[in-house]
């Protein structure tokens, strides 16, 4: 939970969400108006999260836009992004890392020459090499290539935000990695979706049995969107000091244990098809810089987070239909 005394120190200022109407966006979002902020949505999805907040219809890789939602605002959360499985990512690599690199430079340098007070850019798991443990490195070390094509995108970022902090000295621009995140306003397209919104959908298909990937060993640090947009609005408000830091859930959860987590409160059959690949084995995040350097503090635990995002999706399973989706958009 943020302290009262961080969520009030955002009345009666002004605050553009880029991506407000994304998974980690509408909570920041929500998070915002109900400090007493003033909320401008910067998005291509054509739906509203929040009937206080504006919400403007642009495309943030048009810099003349940036540089105008931008200007006489008090805090910037870039959170515009591109999210995808694995496979879709790694076959259309363009279509996820052009539109990334533009907006992510246009956000960052309009925020720059407007000289927004604060700014909090929200990167990604995917621009850390490989590890079974991911724990954050010193300010400036970008030695380890990402451990995908896509993490590279989310990587120049973080060096734009360094570039600034050596040539102009500005230690306004927060920097957070969050790890894999689900929760209510998922991507639920069957077709490019992540674990948990994927077995949602199969599930909510009456699959059965639900066919799952690999032998349920693979370990992943899956961490609830309410969560880590807390530890978003943390970052802005404390400041990371030009580096990045990790907002996940802390610990692992294997494939078995989710599945089982879902079991616990929907009636399902399942089986694993250990014929299929099941990925890398373990990938876990450090969150201890985050609980020392923004006392970020995630506390929903894994059933509760995914009885959340089953309600939400049982609700609006047909609003993945109205989102902007890249990976369809013809070239």
């Amino acid at each position: 939970m943020i302290r009262d005394e961080v969520l009030r120190s955002f009345a009666g200022c002004a605050a553009l969400v880029t991506g407000g109407t994304g998974l980690i966006g509408r909570q920041v979002v929500d998070l915002l108006v109900g400090a007493g902020a003033t909320v401008t949505i910067v998005s291509l999805d054509r739906f509203q999260v929040n009937s206080k907040a504006t919400h403007v219809t642009g495309d943030l890789t048009d810099f003349e836009l940036c540089k105008d939602v931008t200007k006489d605002v008090d805090f910037v959360f870039h959170l515009a992004g591109i999210k995808g499985s694995a496979k879709v990512s790694a076959t259309h690599l363009a279509s996820h890392f052009v539109p990334t690199m533009m907006f992510n430079v246009n956000v960052l340098e309009a925020c720059r020459l407007n000289r927004v007070h604060k700014v909090v850019y929200t990167s990604s798991i995917g621009a850390y090499a490989n590890a079974e443990v991911f724990k954050e490195s010193e300010p400036g070390d970008f030695c380890d290539a990402p451990m995908d094509f896509a993490g590279w995108a989310k990587r120049m970022a973080e060096l734009q935000v360094h570039a600034y902090r050596v040539q102009y000295g500005l230690d306004n621009f927060a920097i957070v990695r969050p790890s894999n995140v689900y929760g209510p306003g998922d991507n639920f397209d069957p077709e490019n979706a992540m674990v948990v919104p994927t077995l949602m959908y199969r599930i909510r298909k009456r699959e059965d049995p639900v066919i799952v990937w690999g032998d349920g060993s693979a370990v992943r640090d899956i961490a609830y969107s309410r969560d880590v947009a807390e530890g978003v609005v943390l970052a802005l408000h404390h400041g990371t000091k030009g580096r990045y830091v990790n907002l996940g859930a802390g610990k692992g959860y294997s494939v078995r244990e989710l599945v089982e987590a879902l079991r616990s409160f929907l009636d399902f059959n399942y089986e694993f098809d250990s014929s299929k690949p099941s990925g890398f084995p373990r990938r876990v995040m450090d969150i201890s810089l985050a609980r020392k350097m923004i006392d970020y503090n995630p506390t929903t635990s894994l059933v509760d987070g995914l009885r959340a995002t089953w309600n939400w999706f049982v609700q609006n399973e047909d609003e993945y239909l109205k989102k902007k989706n890249y990976f369809k958009t013809p070239a």
